[in-house]
């Protein structure tokens, strides 16, 4: 079956594995033309074979960002109401997933889909733009890791939203951006566990890698989050 015929179990089609390159040079042009992007330890992405890249979650542009960045194609979860008009048309001949963020299941069994078949799927587990410390997360990057196997990637973006900018803040021409990947996570399911307990477990070590991984790279580059979280459609 076509990745163009098939569908989850929710009625999403499933990307194929890699992401459509024209819109990786979108997302390469914005980070490195419009904005001044630094990207860190791009050697821990694998090149080939399911991964998840899991990032904290901060600005607008954080999305679009991501990836062009990553080193393969992406297919990043994002909120439904963007797939409107023609933002939405875009996204949709991209690749991206659109996620429900109140009964997601149906986009995670398309991300499900995309790992199975070896390719890269994106998730922002804080689910709204915020301050992006990834101290709260939820648990579908957990749940995709377990039932996919994927490792799981932490990533940092920072830059894309300042302290008292609105969450729907672009940020202005040649801003500097950083975007730097940690050490993969592989998650190791014990024998006689349920489901369940394994899902919670991995979302809890997950949660915890991601907002480390924030923090050292806040101190390793100097470029602090926002002190903010603004009230907003995230």
């Amino acid at each position: 079956m076509s990745a163009a015929r098939a569908t989850t179990g929710g009625g999403l089609p499933v990307p194929s594995e890699s992401g459509p390159r024209w819109s990786r040079q979108i997302g390469r042009f914005l980070a490195h033309v419009v904005w001044d992007t630094e990207v860190l330890d791009a050697h821990h992405v694998p090149l080939d074979g399911p991964v998840i890249i899991s990032a904290n979650h901060i600005g607008f542009v954080d999305g679009p960002l991501v990836h062009g960045v990553v080193p393969r194609g992406t297919h990043i979860l994002v909120k439904e109401e963007m797939f409107r008009g023609p933002v939405g048309s875009v996204l949709r001949a991209a690749g991206q997933i659109p996620v429900d963020r109140h009964g997601g299941r149906p986009a995670l069994a398309a991300g499900l889909g995309v790992l199975r078949r070896g390719g890269a799927v994106g998730i922002f587990p804080e689910g709204v733009r915020g301050r992006g410390d990834a101290t709260q997360a939820r648990a579908g990057v957990a749940w995709l890791a377990v039932n996919s196997g994927a490792p799981v990637v932490p990533t940092a973006v920072l830059g894309t939203r300042r302290t008292g900018e609105a969450v729907g803040h672009v940020p202005g021409l040649r801003r500097r951006l950083v975007v730097a990947f940690g050490t993969p996570v592989h998650l190791d399911r014990a024998p006689g566990v349920s489901g369940r307990q394994v899902v919670a477990e991995a979302h809890e070590v997950l949660r915890v890698t991601l907002a480390e991984h924030v923090r050292a790279t806040v101190a390793r580059t100097g470029l602090v989050l926002p002190d903010d979280a603004p009230l907003g459609d995230g």
